[in-house]
């Protein structure tokens, strides 16, 4: 039986503390959500479901979680290369930057680029400015933006000189501006 006391935090035996940490290191859909990362309200809310407490604070669990470094809220995204002949391909690459060709080293006069290019970026920009973080109070972001057109942005890195090539005008047929740099 818990008996509650003001000022005094309810305690919870280990195997709920166990629980509750495996339950956040369980993968989003295994819940059913649509999501890449839980939150500790959905953490909560499926401990809650599963019987494994009768009710919790989300700051214990955020507690619970912090103390062993677990944060089922981040995640960071990678690519599995499923192309078999990956690593060849990538070689070949990974030669060039490293300056040689089919096994023989390029001549000095020799280029290398490696280019790009993002066809519509929107140019945005927020209703109202970002106010700084005060005593007291997080800093604010507007949310909702004016859209100030697209924007294509084309370049191309000289790989072995360090150096990046480009130049800028508009597009005549879509009226975009085209961005390119040069060093």
């Amino acid at each position: 039986m818990t008996y509650h006391v003001v000022g005094v935090q309810p305690t919870f035996p280990p195997s709920v503390v166990v629980a509750v940490k495996a339950l956040a290191c369980e993968l989003p859909h295994e819940h059913g959500l649509p999501l890449s990362r839980l939150s500790v309200p959905e953490i909560k809310r499926a401990a809650i479901a599963r019987g494994i407490v009768a009710s919790i604070g989300e700051t214990t669990i955020w507690r619970w979680l912090s103390e062993d470094a677990i944060h089922p809220w981040t995640h960071r995204s990678w690519i599995f290369p499923r192309d078999p002949a990956f690593e060849e391909k990538a070689g070949r690459i990974l030669d060039l930057y490293e300056g040689t060709w089919d096994g023989k080293p390029l001549a000095a006069d020799d280029c290398v680029l490696s280019t790009d290019e993002k066809t519509s970026i929107q140019a945005r920009r927020r209703v109202h400015p970002t106010l700084r973080v005060a005593p007291g109070r997080a800093a604010r972001v507007e949310h909702e933006y004016e859209r100030k057109g697209a924007w294509a942005y084309l370049a191309a890195w000289d790989v072995r000189r360090a150096k990046v090539y480009g130049r800028c005008e508009q597009n005549a047929t879509t009226g975009e501006t085209w961005i390119h740099f040069h060093r």
